[in-house]
């Protein structure tokens, strides 16, 4: 099996990190894969939001926690960095668009040993007045809409096993 479709297969979220920030190059090279995620029609609809400073992600964490229903947890895991992926909704594929944005990151991630998992609630929390506020303090337009939130961190303890795949994920029709 090649090393691509090893990474593809064995990625899992990971949910426990090491107090420790990721190194730039490592960045770097996950943000570049975003940015080569495929888009409708090249539009490239998507823009990636990356949060290192502990009082940002504190803030974010908090907002979304608050949608989540339980402000007493840390949504992020303890991440030492937050990727935020919004993308234009004017766009008609900006939710496909950001969600294979979302992919790239998570498996270049992976790739690299880093842990990353998907958390929602990133169109909610954009949708607030905080959130609004946020995203006019980073110059962004509110023509963009929250998808996801990557967050990033090197892995604390072993990487979970994967659950059974069901019988009938893949169907052939004859």
């Amino acid at each position: 099996m090649n090393e691509t479709i090893k990474c593809l297969i064995n990625r899992r979220s990971i949910r426990n990190f090491k107090n420790e920030q990721i190194k730039k190059e490592e960045l770097d090279l996950i943000l570049e894969a975003g940015q080569y995620a495929p888009t409708g029609r090249g539009a490239q609809s998507p823009i990636m939001v990356v949060l290192q400073n502990k009082e940002d992600i504190e803030k974010l964490s908090k907002l979304n926690a608050k949608i989540m229903g339980n402000e007493n947890i840390d949504p992020f895991y303890g991440a030492s960095t937050i990727i935020i992926v919004l993308a234009d909704k004017n766009i008609n594929t900006y939710i496909e668009d950001g969600s294979l944005v979302m992919g790239n990151l998570m498996n270049a991630a992976n790739s690299l040993n880093i842990g990353s998992c998907w958390i929602h609630r990133a169109k909610e929390e954009f949708q607030t007045e905080e959130g609004k506020q946020m995203l006019k303090k980073w110059g962004i337009s509110d023509n963009y809409e929250g998808i996801g939130h990557c967050i990033l961190g090197y892995k604390e303890g072993e990487t979970p096993t994967a659950k059974p795949r069901k019988s009938d994920y893949v169907r052939f029709i004859s």
